[in-house]
């Protein structure tokens, strides 16, 4: 290993009834792209607000060396100054500023007491040409694509000379194309001399990216590996993540003979009177009892769209066409009355639509369905408890209490609370869209799990999942989504991942 450009030693940081870093040592070389990984809660974000100054000196024990030198950073603006920048999964861009605006906002260019403009729109351009990205720099960043709008965070960073980018899972939200594009610009930031760390639940990614890995578990530093030895792969990383073989992250399950027809959607169009146009076009499809129906697709294909419409349509699609739940036709003109119906949407956005943050696990799990906990519109705490408990114990939900606030558990664990709001309302049908979706390894296992026991229980499930070998490893059929149609449907058998990019790009 080269010279260190970081040392963190013994680094111990605890939160109320909670030792989030236990002893944690963790080092980087000058110049390399280091990954860290770790289940949900091992303590890699933790770890990295340490570093950066989230959280401050004196509010954690250990030491940090950045540089050769000891730091003692009392917050962000320290850690900046020091050349550490951290990019977060959820952007810290204004919306409605421009490209430039945001790029040097904080540390703006000025003239005397005036911002000079006009060299801020230069400078700009030359950080949007280091990240490559062709965009106007007085273009707003809400008219933005989600991977455009991530180089232009590291523009940013780029922006303050940064010798260490940390980045909190920067591929989480994006596709394919947009995750191969930021991969390739950490190469090129490195050969450029900017240290990288980067947080990633998709090994995949890791193993082709990274020069050097770190796991993380409950806190502690388990071991760190060199790629170029061959010491990384990814049977290797899921042991030490998860501290045991897990031989096949998808549960073997009995392909029984599906029930009855449960849900039918037919002919059925969506007009989204925003885009002006149909993002629906006689869509008919499916699901039988007992079974978990895929639809893949690529993004903006039109997925989250069906789901949404046919889940009382909260976005007010103008619709066509017919819904039959377990024989009888439906028309849902509010999520209400689909849950009535025994259908609930567990959704893609779990911070900010599926969960209320501020809120305890009790609240958000019984807030789908209060009147059954409720007499005479006034809630009965015990029994809100009650349920809260039962669903932490069967979903295995790792929290200390279920008065916890759901915003301080890990992205597994919040999963999970969002899963079990739902399946509090006894649902038939259930619609997952993306559920393993910035989760690590083991708690994907463990949500195949849940999905596993339910479809053996008599639910059926819809699995919207841009992960290919997901929708392969856990789907008994595949419904393929393109341009808001049905453009085709592969029995499990014989779907293959060749097949379904071949009808997603048709």
């Amino acid at each position: 290993m080269s010279i260190p450009i970081l040392e963190m030693r013994n680094i111990t940081k605890e939160f109320p009834g909670v030792k989030a870093l236990d002893n944690v040592s963790f080092q980087v070389a000058e110049g390399e792209i280091h990954c860290l990984v770790g289940e949900n809660g091992a303590g890699k974000s933790t770890l990295m607000k340490v570093l950066s100054g989230v959280y401050p000196h004196g509010g954690y024990t250990g030491e940090i060396l950045f540089g050769g030198h000891v730091q003692k950073f009392a917050g962000i603006r320290d850690s900046e100054k020091a050349g550490i920048a951290i990019i977060y999964q959820e952007l810290a861009l204004v919306p409605e500023m421009t490209v430039y605006e945001n790029i040097f906002l904080g540390h703006e260019i000025r003239n005397g007491f005036m911002v000079d403009w006009n060299e801020t729109i230069k400078r700009a351009g030359e950080m949007l040409k280091k990240v490559r990205l062709e965009v106007n720099p007085a273009a707003k960043v809400k008219d933005l694509g989600v991977g455009k709008q991530q180089l232009v965070e590291i523009a940013k960073a780029l922006s303050r000379d940064v010798k260490l980018l940390i980045l909190d899972e920067p591929t989480a939200a994006l596709n394919e194309d947009d995750s191969e594009n930021l991969l390739n610009l950490l190469r090129d930031l490195k050969n450029h001399g900017v240290t990288c760390i980067m947080i990633s639940h998709k090994l995949k990614e890791v193993i082709e990216i990274a020069e050097t890995v770190t796991v993380l578990r409950d806190g502690q530093t388990i071991c760190t590996l060199d790629a170029p030895k061959g010491e990384v792969s990814q049977n290797v990383l899921i042991k030490h993540m998860v501290g045991r073989e897990i031989d096949n992250i998808y549960p073997h399950r009995e392909h029984r003979q599906p029930g009855e027809v449960v849900l039918a959607v037919a002919n059925w169009s969506a007009y989204n009177p925003a885009l002006g146009r149909n993002v629906l076009s006689d869509v008919n499809f499916i699901v039988r009892k007992g079974e978990i129906v895929g639809l893949a697709g690529l993004m903006g294909s039109g997925r989250t769209e069906l789901a949404l419409s046919i889940f009382g349509n909260p976005d007010g699609y103008r619709i066509k066409g017919e819904i039959s739940v377990k024989g009888k036709k439906r028309r849902f003109t509010h999520p209400q009355k689909a849950i009535g119906a025994g259908v609930a949407y567990v959704t893609e956005d779990r911070k900010s639509d599926g969960l209320i943050l501020i809120q305890d696990v009790k609240q958000n799990i019984t807030l789908a369905n209060l009147r059954a906990i409720s007499k005479r519109g006034v809630v009965n705490n015990n029994a809100e408890v009650k349920v809260a408990n039962d669903y932490k114990t069967s979903l295995n939900i790792k929290t200390p209490s279920v008065e916890q606030k759901v915003g301080n558990l890990s992205g597994g664990n919040q999963q999970k609370v969002s899963l079990g709001k739902w399946l509090f309302v006894k649902p038939d049908v259930l619609i997952l869209d993306e559920p393993t979706r910035g989760i690590d390894v083991g708690a994907k296992y463990e949500i195949y799990m849940i999905m596993t026991r339910l479809v053996e229980q008599g639910m059926c499930i819809i699995m919207i999942s841009s992960e290919l070998p997901e929708v392969l490893g856990m789907s008994d059929r595949v419904y393929i989504v393109s341009s808001g149609k049905i453009a085709g449907e592969l029995p499990i058998e014989e779907a293959t991942q060749e097949k379904i990019m071949h009808l997603a790009t048709n």
